[in-house]
């Protein structure tokens, strides 16, 4: 032993001590060569110790029970900027050069710290190291991966490098005894054995013998492959399933890609965003051992289908399922779950405390969960099958994609590739970081998993982690025939991944995989936050980075312009649509003039919106300035227009998180407002999404009024909160005061709401918000004018007219051109119409707004709307010879010109 490992002071050694050895890892194995870390005194002496038995301690004040010491010697150059590109948050650090004659693949495996000392040969400071960029540096790996079927045999693959030794336990059966242990052989950081192919269809679990960092210890951990293709309930063990297996495949699976809905332009989509629980969980027209699962989407004269059959006659184009894959929180055994009695919960008092309490009771328990706590990113969830062992999930997901598919609907699948539900050496719901610890798993700098995503953050900065997420999502295209992904938090993924997996995707086709892949499209929650904001740890995937991607983010400048403030502030601050300056409910925000200009600059947002949320798109603000979209910004300083085409905008105002529309628009709009003004504002914060150039996005009962109860956050509020009402009897409106845990501040104002018998809407209130939503989507789908591909298109085309400081408050009016008969400025793209004029009218009472521009135009009321069940649209009028335009309140009334 050295004497430079004496300790600075018997505190330093103490703290090591009390907090377990290398309980934190501050340095960073960037390449085979390099490590980097944080100390300043240029002075200090660096040595790297391992320990493949992971004995490392301290004792009386030296470092003891390692196998190897190595002195790192300064580098200084720094860090190569390659290796400073993929590791921006540390580029200050110092880096050290490792030896070249040190076996860096087995020192990896073991235990590792590195210590500094001083001048003097005083230990100055220790910590463990973080490994992914070495582990990328050295064992990248693009070869196969999981269980690989040929003629005679099974080869089995898993990548982990640090581990010491893997064997794979075959069991019998889903639940049976063990049977065989085999030992696998590595390669370069690839475990691998083979099997015969008559093995398959056991059932099997990785044991990887791995120093674990969250324990310091080398740990025997039991794991399911993380390339499984089929799984036991709750994924207790692996399935060995040959995917392509004919057993597998639905009556004319391999024919779906014939059957695939058309899809011209991805412009052309609209998304309606729905739990698969959701659906059926309450709907007595479905066999009662299919409800709330893949099959219910089979029964094809069940209440549901016919609902989503109209909605797709209507236009609509893609279903969005909420999570699919394995996930946590739900028990796969249907024989283990609780349920609440719903007959006696009917009972309560439409604002009671107890209902909510019944659910939270046994939510751990019952059926119900949102699904964003993933597992196993590469399985369909066993709760929603209805044997979780064995075929059905897989046979059954592609049953409700092809029957989806066959009512006119594409597919779109929620990925949650930010984060994972556990991590550490333990449990049934930790994979990937019993596998290779410490690398699948986003770090701070101190060495803790980051958690901004939730929990268990993951890092696609890491090459391995990359390549899984886009394996996944190929095995779910070709696989599945999935037609459309979701990325749940997509700023938290880096834009290389994302650029990867679109060009994987797309590389996709219909003679070599049985898939378009060109027909694939992409979108996801762009926020920019936590560890991952404004490039810290690379480029990623926020709204404004994925502008010129063909990607789509969720526009939230457009969300809370209509509806008022934002999901984390006062839920009575009220928007463009909800009675901000034109009908105050009493929250105050601010003086008559103060909310007079919000209105306006929420009228700004929201025609950036309207316009594709283009950053070039110009607009006259109400200030009378010519702005481009992303010269006007929102309250909070960020720019509201970031794309560069209309399919990188999600226009929403409502969707899982947070309130239903209705139930926002019953919060922030004066109490004493009737039921039927609110109704015409549901529809008319939908129109607004529906005829806006970009994607329209709808929460699943939007349309038919739907309520939890004004529950904010009904992620684990099981089936009572959730209900999904396709007989239209209900809306689930007053079913007791929501949770507590995310309502209970609110719950002051929302119990008077629910006790009141007038804000329930009838089952006529019901059908006319579903007769209107329809129209509104035949109209989009009437004309390819609200369907704009291109960012020239929409600049040369779309117009608005009642801009400027002398605007009417609440009225947006719209104009699209198309070619006119006898002028050739600009392509034709419609047959029958040459005009469109759409004014939204959000204030309470009719409005006439006169706009010179449009004079003398032969422009007449929609024929849907003409024919619609809507009294009041009909009233809306347009007068040649001035450009008057009149339009009753709350109304969204469409003008257009016919071609002669």
């Amino acid at each position: 032993m050295a004497v430079g490992e004496q300790a600075a002071d018997a505190d330093a050694d103490a703290a090591v001590a009390s907090q377990g050895f290398l309980s934190d890892a501050r340095a960073y194995w960037l390449t085979r060569s390099l490590i980097a870390w944080d100390v300043s005194d240029k002075e200090t002496s660096v040595f790297l110790y391992a320990s493949r038995d992971a004995t490392m301690h301290m004792s009386d004040g030296r470092i003891q029970g390692y196998d190897s010491k190595v002195e790192l010697h300064p580098e200084h150059a720094g860090l190569p900027t390659s290796v400073a590109q993929k590791f921006p948050f540390i580029s200050t650090y110092r880096t050290f050069r490792v030896p070249s004659s040190v076996d860096v693949a087995s020192l990896v495996k073991c235990q590792l710290a590195v210590a500094s000392f001083d001048a003097h040969g005083k230990r100055q400071d220790i910590t463990g190291l973080q490994l992914p960029g070495v582990l990328d540096d050295m064992f990248a790996y693009t070869g196969p991966l999981g269980s690989v079927f040929s003629k005679e045999a099974v080869c089995l693959y898993l990548w982990a490098p640090t581990a010491q030794d893997v064997s794979v336990l075959f069991y019998d059966g889903p639940a049976g005894p063990l049977l065989k242990t085999l030992q696998l052989k590595e390669f370069n950081g690839v475990w691998s054995v083979s099997v015969p192919r008559s093995w398959e269809n056991q059932y099997y679990l990785y044991e990887v013998k791995v120093y674990h960092p969250s324990t310091s210890q080398v740990e025997k951990c039991l794991a399911d492959d993380p390339y499984a293709r089929g799984l036991t309930a709750n994924g207790t063990r692996t399935w060995l399933v040959d995917i392509n297996s004919e057993t597998l495949k639905p009556a004319s699976w391999d024919e779906l890609s014939d059957e695939k809905p058309n899809l011209d332009s991805f412009s052309d989509i609209s998304i309606y965003e729905l739990h698969i629980r959701d659906f059926s969980a309450h709907d007595c027209t479905v066999d009662c051992n299919s409800r709330g699962g893949f099959r219910a989407f089979t029964c094809q004269d069940s209440a549901g289908m016919h609902h989503l059959r109209k909605l797709s006659v209507a236009g609509l184009t893609h279903v969005h399922l909420l999570p699919s894959f394995h996930f946590a929180g739900v028990d796969d055994n249907k024989s283990n779950w609780k349920c609440v009695d719903e007959a006696e919960l009917a009972k309560l008092a439409p604002g009671s405390d107890a209902q909510q309490a019944a659910i939270v009771a046994i939510q751990e328990e019952d059926p119900y969960n949102w699904g964003y706590n993933p597992v196993l990113w590469g399985v369909p969830k066993g709760s929603y099958a209805s044997n979780p062992d064995g075929p059905s999930r897989i046979i059954e997901y592609r049953q409700m994609v092809q029957a989806l598919n066959r009512i006119g609907l594409r597919v779109v699948m929620d990925v949650v590739y930010n984060h994972l539900n556990s991590s550490g050496p333990f449990g049934v719901s930790s994979v990937l970081d019993k596998i290779v610890p410490g690398y699948y798993l986003r770090r701070d700098v101190n060495g803790q998993i980051e958690n901004s995503a939730a929990m268990n953050n993951t890092a696609s900065e890491h090459f391995m982690v990359d390549r899984l997420i886009v394996d996944d999502l190929l095995n779910w295209a070709v696989n599945y025939k999935v037609d459309g992904f979701r990325f749940d938090l997509m700023g938290h993924i880096m834009k290389s991944t994302m650029m990867r997996a679109k060009s994987a995707l797309q590389s996709l086709t219909r003679d070599k995989h049985g898939v378009d892949g060109t027909k694939i499209y992409m979108y996801g929650e762009g926020w920019d936050f936590g560890e991952v904001e404004q490039n810290k740890r690379g480029i990623n995937a926020s709204q404004i980075n994925m502008s010129g991607t063909g990607i789509g983010s969720f526009n939230d400048r457009i969300r809370d312009a209509v509806n008022g403030g934002n999901p984390f502030g006062n839920p009575l601050q009220q928007g463009f649509s909800t009675g901000l300056f034109l009908q105050p409910n009493g929250y105050y925000q601010g003086n008559e003039a103060d909310t007079r200009l919000a209105l306006a600059t929420y009228a700004d947002q929201i025609q950036i919106g309207l316009a594709g949320n283009l950053k070039d798109y110009v607009l006259i603000s109400h200030t009378g300035e010519a702005k481009k979209g992303s010269e006007i910004h929102t309250f909070d300083g960020s720019p509201v227009g970031y794309t560069s085409s209309p399919v990188e905008t999600i226009n929403y105002v409502s969707a899982h998180d947070n309130e239903t529309l209705f139930d926002i628009i019953t919060l922030k709009t004066p109490t004493g407002l009737s039921i039927d003004e609110r109704c015409r504002i549901n529809h008319l914060a939908s129109s607004l999404m529906a005829l806006s150039q970009g994607i329209p996005f709808f929460h699943a009962g939007d349309e038919i009024l739907r309520s939890k109860s004004l529950d904010r956050d009904s992620y684990n509020s099981g089936d009572w909160f959730n209900k999904l009402d396709f007989t239209y009897e209900t809306n689930n409106w007053g079913v007791g005061l929501p949770p507590r845990e995310k309502n209970v501040d609110n719950w002051r104002s929302i119990k008077p709401r629910l006790e009141n018998p007038s804000f329930r809407p009838s089952k006529n209130h019901i059908l006319a918000a579903l007769d209107n939503f329809i129209d509104i989507l035949k109209i989009r789908y009437s004309s390819p004018l609200f369907r704009l591909s291109t960012a020239n298109d929409i600049e040369r085309r779309v117009r608005f007219h009642n801009t400027g400081p002398s605007l009417v408050p609440g009225v947006i009016v719209m104009s699209i051109e198309d070619a006119q008969n006898d002028r050739l400025e600009m392509a034709q793209l419609d047959k029958n119409f040459s005009y469109v004029v759409t004014v939204f009218n959000v204030c309470p009472d009719k409005v006439s707004v006169e706009i010179a521009d449009l004079a003398s135009l032969r422009l007449e009321l929609h024929p849907v709307q003409v024919n619609s069940s809507d009294a009041l649209v009909k009233q809306s009028a347009y007068q040649a010879t001035t450009g008057r335009f009149t339009v009753p309140g709350r109304t969204a009334a469409v003008f257009v010109q016919p071609r002669r």
